[in-house]
């Protein structure tokens, strides 16, 4: 599988970056209640928004980097308080004059230039997205600030959060690629060339998988999981030697060019005799693309995740399906700001963060499992798909999610 060079790489971040600075933020910041915005960053403490809003090239803050947003009549402006630098100025016009002032009285300044009536700073009690600001940078505002401008300060949270959501054009469009390459990892550990049974466990495939990713140069943003159900056991085996007549379930989750995909699927390591898929599994894993199709039925812009939870567990209940349904946005973070759509061990409408509205151009791992019985004994069919959420509905954005692997 061939990975872009790391220039390729940075230069399409950076056409991101543009697409986002000139597209998505001005239009949530004229949908929010804020006049400015205020996004600040010591170095190696980065607001969390922070690889949303920079070059490829600018990998940590410096000092203190501070880029702020202003609404101006019909547009938006954005500015960098930080030291001068090329790349980051040529995104952000620079603010501060460097060695002439100190930084604080450069934001003083441009607050006196615009005037802005509330200013968005990123602290939140409950979204971990839009709490990015840290202590000391919040007391230093509050100390340096001209106390009328303290005072402005208010809480936007869907303004980092759909940010950092809300996905561009071209983010779009490479989601394919990326998808391409974490599922040519899939593949090639779900094969006899990675597994022998009576001697693989769970754990070599584990590490297999892990082994691929850092070869390409690349990150995944949590430990792979491989795990076994057995005809005739009860539950899910969490470790141990893989064996003839296993269906197996990984969930893997990889990121590249800013992008993080997260996948589980299913698959079947034959007994000696067989040449395809016992019937009950395939049966199965039937039910479970029913439920799939029901929850992006249900998928809505403007809709809550906790509506899209009940409106797809009430739908699937009516259909005699038992489902579990834990859907999350899938961004620049594996488990990434938006709406959280159910939680695995919640299965009830979850505060706050099941309260934050869809919108188009994003991108969810639509996890989910369902149960089945078999011979007395009930089995779990895990799957989870990165797919796409816009005008023209939701889209599978690699094939084949109503198969079991074989292995081979």
């Amino acid at each position: 599988m061939e990975i872009r060079s790391i220039k390729e790489q940075y230069k399409i971040k950076d056409v991101c970056l543009k697409e986002r600075l000139d597209f998505i933020v001005p239009n949530i910041m004229k949908q929010s209640k804020s006049d400015a915005w205020i996004v600040a960053s010591k170095e190696y403490h980065e607001d969390l928004v922070f690889d949303s809003l920079t070059p490829a090239s600018y990998l940590t803050a410096r000092r203190i980097t501070m880029l702020v947003f202003i609404k101006s009549e019909d547009e938006v402006k954005r500015f960098s308080l930080s030291m001068p630098d090329e790349a980051l100025n040529q995104y952000y016009p620079q603010y501060w004059k460097f060695g002439e002032e100190e930084q604080m009285d450069a934001l003083n300044r441009l607050f006196d230039e615009y005037n802005p009536q509330s200013i968005a700073i990123n602290i939140s009690k409950d979204f971990t997205y839009a709490d990015g600001l840290s202590h000391g940078l919040y007391v230093t505002l509050k100390e340096s600030l001209k106390p009328e401008y303290v005072e402005r300060f208010i809480v936007d949270e869907l303004l980092p959060i759909k940010v950092m959501e809300i996905r561009t054009a071209t983010e779009l469009s490479l989601y394919p690629e990326l998808m391409k390459i974490a599922f040519s990892i899939i593949e090639k550990a779900f094969s006899f060339e990675t597994i022998q049974p009576g001697l693989t466990t769970c754990e070599d495939v584990e590490f297999f998988m892990m082994d691929k990713v850092t070869q390409f140069g690349l990150e995944y943003w949590f430990s792979p999981t491989i795990d076994i159900q057995r005809e005739g056991h009860d539950g899910v085996i969490y470790n141990g030697v893989i064996e003839k007549g296993d269906l197996l379930h990984c969930d893997f989750g990889i990121k590249y060019l800013n992008l993080c995909s997260d996948t589980q699927r299913l698959a079947y390591v034959p007994k000696d005799s067989e040449t395809d898929i016992p019937q009950w599994m395939k049966d199965g894993f039937k039910v479970n693309n029913r439920f799939q199709d029901i929850v992006c039925m249900c998928m809505a812009d403007d809709k809550s995740g906790n509506d899209v939870l009940m409106d797809s567990l009430n739908k699937a209940k009516e259909e005699g399906i038992d489902a579990c349904l834990y859907s999350h946005p899938c961004n620049i973070y594996g488990h990434g700001p938006g709406p959280t759509i159910g939680l695995w061990n919640n299965q009830n409408p979850i505060p706050l963060k099941g309260d934050i509205k869809m919108s188009y151009d994003t991108v969810y791992a639509l996890e989910l499992n369902v149960k089945y019985v078999y011979n007395g004994i009930t089995y779990t069919m895990f799957s989870e798909e990165t797919v796409s959420f816009t005008k023209e509905g939701v889209t599978f954005l690699y094939p084949n999610r109503d198969q079991i692997y074989f292995v081979r």
